[in-house]
Parts: structure tokens; C-alpha cells; sequence
């Protein structure tokens, strides 16, 4: 019997151990691949003459949010909405409050003027739409129970087709770097591209073994889906959010860091809820108004940060890190 026991917890020792190193495996794989994916993108950017706002917008905020759209799908698929609903919403707000925070911390990031007046707006409309899509009915307060529909999807959708058409048109009028402006790395189109695709692979492979991994230790801990979604795969999934910002930042590409964390939230809110939501209605159950309230004032103190000499400077990021701390607190004091 004792045997049988000791045999059982080395076992279970073991496969935690092998969580780990593959945890540890996933997290060097999404920071090489979001170097890659920079890089690429802004000599891109620079070769096609268009500006690094409009790519981190479309570009890379689609790339970095492959893990999201992923995940969220199989996750409703599956049965399990909390994790998808959970995954999106703990994403936006770690992407706005960490990722913001930390990359500011960093190096202070310079915001466009066209970002505080017209991008920040439609994060913070898709936000409060979700929200309000999730509430169902206002007699109420409480969202448990509550469904997002396949109208909701389709709705969701449409506000992200004329997301992708503002951001396009709006493009038109920007400001493109001069030809002369070229690195040796921006000449070469191809290269690019590859950097591009091979950063992408290695962010989507690497967030992958993050979650599913990161996802398995937390469920032998005997954690709830909703906790899961907002928590660990939320930070499995904006690791790539994480990492592309950062490594932006310190090349002094604040214009693609911001556009990515701005890009992704949408992407996540309109595509990826959108999408998942039309190919299988979600039942909400764990989530809270609470973390959708969070999810919506994050993006309001970020556009306020914004508005002081259009950047967010590192005492600014260091609060918007801290309210994350918080809120992630709050989250594991509720388990």
C-alpha cells in the first residue's frame, strides 16, 4: 500500500516537473518568436512604406492574438465557455494593465495623437459592448447563466469588419517613413516575410505548450475554469502580447508596441469572441461583471494616461502594473 502511494506521488511528481520544463520551453520559444515577429514587422513597415501603427494594428495584432482565437474556440467546442469568454477578457486586461505597465516601465511609451482620439475610442466601445451583450437583460447585474449568442457573434463581427475597414482608410492619410529611411534588414522582402511567419509559428507552438501545460498543473490544483481562463491561460495566450511590446519598446518602436496591445484587445473582443460565438453560442458562468467592469476601466485609465503629453510614462506604467497585481489578488483570494 505504501508502495502503491510512493509510487503514485513520484509519478505525479514527475509529471509536474515535466509541466515545468515545458512551461519553460513554451516562454523561450513565444520571446525568440516575438523578436522575429518585430522585427519583420517594422523593416515591413519600412519596405512597404506603410506606417508601424497601421502593422501593429492589423499585422501583429492578428498574429499575436492566434493564440487567443485558438484557444477560445476549442475551449467552447469542448464545452467549456468559461475558459473561452475568461481566456479574452483576463487577456484584454492583462494586455492593457501588465503588458502596458511593464513595457512602459521599460521605456516610456509615446502615444499618437490619431491613437488617443480615434483607436483608444473603439477599444473602449468594443469593451462596453461585450459587456453590455453579456448582461442579457439590465433588471439584472449578474451575467452567470447569461448567454452570448450567435447574434451577439455576429454583431461582434460586424464591428470588427468596420474596425479593420476605420484602420485601413484611416491609413491612407498617415505619414509614411521616406525611402531613404531603409534598413539593409527592410530591404529585402522576403526576408521579412520569413522573419514574419517563422515568429509567428514560434509564438502560436510556444503559447501552446504554455497553456496546455500551464492549464494541466493549475487543474490538479483543483482551480475553476473561470479562474483558469482569467489567470493562467490568459497569461499563456498574451505572452506574445507581452514579449512583442516589450522588445518593440526597447527598439524604440513605441508606435507598433501600443498599436499590438490595442489591436489585440479588438481583435480579441470583436474576432475571436465574434467568431467563436457564431460557431457555438457560449452559456457564461464563472465570469463575473466585476472582471468585465475591470476589463472596461482598464481600458479608460490607459486612454486617460494617454491624454498626459501623449505618453505613457514609466510611473504611469508602474501603476497600471500594480492595479493588475491587485486585481490578480482579488482573483486568487476568490479561489
Amino acid at each position: 500500500m505504501m508502495r502503491t502511494r510512493s509510487k503514485e506521488n513520484k509519478k505525479s511528481s514527475n509529471k509536474m516537473i515535466l509541466n515545468i520544463l515545458l512551461i519553460v520551453v513554451g516562454i523561450v520559444m513565444v520571446l525568440k518568436g516575438a523578436d522575429w515577429l518585430t522585427q519583420g514587422g517594422a523593416n515591413l513597415a519600412r519596405r512597404l512604406n506603410v506606417p508601424e501603427l497601421v502593422v501593429g494594428l492589423t499585422i501583429v495584432a492578428a498574429g499575436t492574438s492566434a493564440p487567443e482565437l485558438f484557444v477560445s474556440l476549442v475551449s467552447a467546442l469542448k464545452g467549456t465557455p468559461d475558459l473561452a469568454v475568461g481566456n479574452v477578457v483576463g487577456s484584454n486586461i492583462m494586455n492593457t494593465l501588465l503588458i502596458v505597465g511593464v513595457t512602459a516601465m521599460f521605456a516610456p511609451i509615446a502615444i499618437a495623437r490619431q491613437t488617443v482620439a480615434k483607436d483608444m475610442p473603439f477599444t473602449v466601445l468594443a469593451s462596453v459592448l461585450l459587456m453590455t451583450l453579456a448582461l442579457d437583460t439590465f433588471r439584472s447585474l449578474h451575467i452567470a447563466g447569461n448567454m452570448i449568442s450567435r447574434i451577439d457573434g455576429i454583431l461582434l463581427l460586424v464591428g470588427f469588419v468596420a474596425f479593420m475597414y476605420y484602420t485601413l482608410t484611416a491609413a491612407r492619410g498617415t505619414d509614411t517613413p521616406n525611402a531613404s529611411q531603409l534598413t539593409p534588414n527592410g530591404s529585402r522582402l522576403t526576408t521579412n516575410v520569413l522573419l514574419i511567419v517563422v515568429g509567428l509559428a514560434l509564438l502560436i507552438i510556444g503559447s501552446e505548450l504554455f497553456v496546455g501545460h500551464a492549464s494541466a498543473l493549475a487543474t490538479t490544483l483543483g482551480v475553476s475554469q473561470s479562474v483558469i481562463g482569467l489567470t493562467v491561460v490568459a497569461g499563456g495566450t498574451s505572452l506574445p502580447e507581452l514579449a512583442t511590446s516589450v522588445v518593440a519598446a526597447r527598439k524604440g518602436q513605441s508606435a507598433l508596441a501600443i498599436g499590438n496591445v490595442i489591436g489585440s484587445n479588438v481583435f480579441n473582443i470583436l474576432l475571436i469572441l465574434g467568431l467563436t460565438a457564431t460557431v457555438c453560442p457560449m452559456q457564461i458562468g464563472g465570469i463575473t461583471l466585476f472582471d468585465m467592469g475591470m476589463m472596461v476601466a482598464s481600458v479608460l485609465l490607459l486612454w486617460l494616461f494617454s491624454f498626459t503629453k501623449l505618453t505613457v510614462a514609466r510611473w504611469e506604467g508602474a501603476v497600471l502594473t500594480t492595479c493588475y497585481l491587485v486585481y490578480l489578488g482579488w482573483l486568487l483570494s476568490q479561489i
